[in-house]
């Protein structure tokens, strides 16, 4: 029997209209990949964010790579309550701006506890603040990330559905797992150093010139 060929048009009409089948190895994988590129875009937004307001690049994230934690996490939260509603963007946005306002909100209250009064963020004295909760949250931002989960929904998921059905298995599997194995090497080696009081990616690439905000 010929095997039919996998394009991203036909995964893509399958994911929004009757859902994917996945066997465990491309879930596995697919939330690998997730984990990974939403971390990655989560990391330009913030990059070109800050750029445009202030007009001059500044470092973001904790990291030797590119990559924030929060939009990856968000991410992975984001999906399994929305994936039913995939059919209703104006639902998935609705919903995925609670749920990431919501995971804003947690992420810096416990930053805020845990590192004795530090702040990654604070929309207290920006223009768009209107509404926020002691600086962690405000409606524009959760707005912002319910956009941002639009285009999780309907482009980076069905994308790493994709190629969890175009790739071989082992190929798949190696692709991905390597790319999260990468990531949270550079993770967890900065959290040790960072505990451990030594350099971290941050003093790393205050040495070599780049500024942080």
């Amino acid at each position: 029997m010929r095997k039919t060929k996998v394009t991203y048009g036909k995964v893509f009409r399958n994911y929004l209209n009757k859902g994917v089948k996945l066997e465990r190895y491309q879930k596995i994988g697919v939330g690998f990949l997730v984990w990974v590129f939403a971390g990655m875009v989560g990391w330009i937004y913030e990059v070109i964010l800050v750029a445009v307001m202030h007009g001059q690049f500044y470092m973001k994230g904790g990291n030797i790579l590119p990559w924030m934690n929060i939009y990856a996490i968000g991410a992975l939260l984001v999906i399994p309550v929305v994936y039913k509603m995939r059919r209703y963007p104006w639902v998935v946005f609705v919903v995925a701006a609670f749920v990431t306002g919501t995971v804003e909100l947690i992420g810096g209250y416990l930053v805020y506890t845990v590192g004795n009064g530090l702040r990654y963020w604070d929309y207290t004295n920006e223009p768009w603040g209107i509404g926020n909760i002691n600086g962690f949250v405000c409606p524009a931002s959760a707005a912002v990330f319910g956009l941002g989960s639009l285009l999780l929904m309907y482009w980076l998921l069905p994308f790493c559905i994709y190629l969890a059905q175009k790739m071989t298995r082992r190929a798949f599997l190696t692709f991905s797992i390597s790319l999260f194995a990468i990531i949270m090497v550079d993770e967890l080696t900065n959290l040790t150093l960072k505990n451990l009081d030594l350099p971290t990616a941050m003093d790393f690439y205050r040495a070599v010139g780049f500024r942080y905000l």
